[in-house]
């Protein structure tokens, strides 16, 4: 650890007794016992100790912020020589359902997400974090931490929105969709952001350090099974889902910035169940089934091998499927606002989810986007039956009250009101 951060960059010593009593860093945490110091295998801390005919405690601070040297930071910056290679999403054998879920969410991120659940070992994870390669670039203001839209006040920051009140010219650059992992274990600090302890203690100001949330505005945030995230988190996505902001009440600091994000999450149901309120947040709902076709099992089993083997000859075999599932990504999202749906194929489906008790008009909504932008990915101006009746079931899944005693799947319900209202 200390190899790679290297040497402290700064210090603040209220006791010069304290700054010559050695050269080597503290290590000495909160002591709360007067004239002892409690020593740790901390790299910095806080020392405080008494002197002679006075009550205060002089407090000796060391910065914790460190310098990275220039070897470090050519590393850092040079994200495709030190990134994990990504298996290429158009290599994935099978699995339709939750790719063409994934792909009509990166089309249009307002569908509200996707929740993919199925087996262990059938490729969920793997088939998302594909999905890096594909990513499309948008317009962002530069140094801004929350990926604010230099057009859109919606997904803009205070600060952003304020300069452009004012006429400033914001400086804009273009970059890829950003990819957020949640991790199980991250603290609720780290996922909403916190007072920067850093410029507490040099500079004495209150400053606001963003989070994950912040990362993710605009982009994808991803949870691998999110069944087992903790309660206080789902919480936070519930607050950020249902509003597309993140307000943080910290010591003092009280700030809102945008947090729209598509929300993908991935999980086992063996493992236990989504509590309901997430679970209505997912635009989407994929079900994911192990293979059991031979021939594509060994497929897959000589594909991944191959893989393991050499990655960046097998990505260069899949080069050019990537850039034509790219450009395909690409052109519909440009078209998608063109995309028209007829007013009998929407009172059909709201007739579908008025049938089958679909609580709130959530599922009407996403089932209108996502047949939208299934016909922008096909390159049609106009959506069809065909791709209600594609979409529908993945739409709505998730949505109908669970009776115990069913053994079948929802979506087969689903499919089966599809056929009746729309014959």
């Amino acid at each position: 650890m200390a190899s790679l951060l290297g040497t402290s960059s700064s210090a603040i010593w209220a006791s010069p007794s304290l700054s010559s009593s050695s050269s080597t860093p503290s290590t000495s945490p909160i002591c709360f016992r007067p004239g002892k110091i409690c020593r740790s295998k901390l790299n910095a801390g806080i020392q405080i100790r008494p002197k002679k005919n006075r009550s205060r405690y002089h407090v000796s601070v060391m910065n914790v912020a460190t310098e990275i040297n220039s070897t470090e930071q050519v590393e850092k910056f040079d994200s495709k020589k030190s990134a994990r290679p990504v298996y290429p999403f158009a290599a994935i054998v099978g699995q339709d359902e939750m790719k063409l879920c994934l792909l009509l969410n990166v089309i249009d991120p307002k569908i509200g997400g996707v929740m993919i659940m199925g087996d262990r070992g059938t490729g969920k994870s793997t088939t998302v974090r594909s999905l890096v390669d594909l990513l499309p670039e948008i317009k962002v203001v530069a140094g801004d931490p929350y990926n604010s839209d230099p057009l859109d006040p919606e997904f803009m920051g205070v600060e952003v929105r304020e300069r452009v009140e004012r006429g400033e010219q914001v400086p804009v650059i273009a970059t890829k969709i950003n990819m957020v992992d949640l991790p199980l274990g991250a603290t609720e600090d780290r996922v909403c952001g916190t007072i920067d302890i850093e410029k507490a203690l040099t500079e004495g100001v209150k400053a606001f350090e963003p989070g994950l949330l912040a990362k993710a505005n605009r982009g994808i945030l991803y949870v691998d099974e999110v069944n087992l995230l903790d309660d206080h988190l789902v919480d936070v996505l519930l607050d950020s889902a249902a509003s597309g902001w993140n307000t943080v009440e910290r010591e003092g600091i009280s700030i809102s910035h945008p947090a729209r994000f598509i929300l993908i999450g991935s999980g086992n149901p063996e493992e236990g169940e989504l509590r309901p309120q997430l679970l209505d947040r997912f635009g989407m709902h994929a079900q994911v089934g192990t293979v059991r076709d031979a021939d594509l099992r060994v497929k897959i089993v000589e594909e991944r091998a191959r893989f393991d083997s050499n990655p960046k000859d097998f990505r260069e075999t899949y080069k050019t499927e990537q850039d034509k599932l790219q450009d395909q990504i690409t052109s519909a999202r440009a078209s998608l606002s063109s995309v028209q749906i007829d007013r009998e194929l929407k009172v059909k489906i709201s007739r579908v989810c008025s049938e089958l008790n679909v609580d709130g008009l959530r599922g009407d909504i996403v089932t209108n986007r996502a047949a939208k932008a299934l016909a922008a990915l096909k390159g049609k101006d106009r959506v069809t039956a065909d791709d209600v009746a594609t979409v529908i079931p993945n739409c709505l899944r998730h949505r109908l009250r669970k009776d115990p005693l069913e053994s079948i799947d929802s979506g087969v319900l689903v499919s089966e009101k599809f056929a009746e209202v729309f014959s």
